[in-house]
């Protein structure tokens, strides 16, 4: 049986992840860390890493970006393999995952929909076989969500650009703003209650491909977390993504 630890375990995503353990038959719950309380914690729940008793197999963040530093210096300390599902990494937030894969597996994904991972290889494809096309990525999500553009759609725009290494990002226009020919266009919408979703627009003078995914509920992250889980906790030390994943 795995032993997960949920970092983020008061946060929606926490919750999510909480629940699809209950239902999952290798793996179970340790306990779940947050830094800030519920008091209506039914779980197993520390406020603090320093405060947990016994060492998971593998831990799952859901947090924050800037709570980043504490869960991969809490792995590195108990040597146990981490998924990374927070989303709006910085450069120092990266520097951090660099050095912690020297010493443990780590997962780290923008988006944990197998949807989203197929969706950058398509998109991948699509700018390869159409090289003179514009390309133009929509990302929509509820109204509270604090990021944009959002990780996904970054992510996304990064897929691209291995295969386009002369494109430059444009987020949203204003003004006078022709497109010129290297550009990707990021934009991002947010409005009510929606779980996410992407579009990938290829256009050239002739015809368009739109390549899309829609999330119409959050436990498909959790359910990609869990699996990410289990994969990682038999994974040597390293970086690990999606695309690995599915290579197994």
């Amino acid at each position: 049986m795995i032993k997960v630890l949920v970092h983020g375990s008061n946060g929606k995503m926490g919750g999510h992840v909480i629940a699809q353990l209950e239902k999952t038959e290798d793996m179970c719950l340790l306990c779940g860390v947050d830094h800030v309380s519920t008091g209506k914690e039914n779980y197993p729940y520390f406020d603090s890493f320093d405060k947990v008793t016994e060492v998971p197999d593998v831990i799952i963040d859901f947090s924050f970006h800037t709570l980043v530093k504490s869960v991969l210096e809490y792995a590195m300390r108990v040597e146990r393999p981490v998924v990374i599902a927070t989303t709006a990494l910085d450069d120092e937030d990266k520097l951090l995952v660099a050095k912690a894969t020297k010493k443990i597996p780590v997962f780290l994904a923008a988006n944990m929909s197998f949807g989203i991972a197929l969706l950058c290889d398509f998109a991948k494809k699509a700018a390869q076989a159409f090289p003179d096309a514009d390309i133009e990525i929509v990302e929509a999500h509820h109204n509270r969500k604090v990021d944009a553009p959002s990780g996904t759609a970054i992510m996304l725009a990064n897929s691209i650009k291995e295969v386009r290494p002369e494109a430059e990002y444009v987020y949203g226009r204003g003004g006078e703003a022709k497109r010129t020919k290297n550009e990707i266009g990021i934009h991002a919408l947010r409005m009510a209650n929606i779980v996410g979703e992407h579009e990938v627009y290829i256009t050239t003078d002739s015809q368009q491909l739109v390549l899309r995914h829609n999330a119409y509920d959050r436990s498909l992250f959790a359910d990609g977390a869990i699996k990410a889980g289990r994969f990682l906790a038999s994974q040597p030390k390293g970086l690990y993504s999606m695309h690995d994943m599915f290579k197994s």
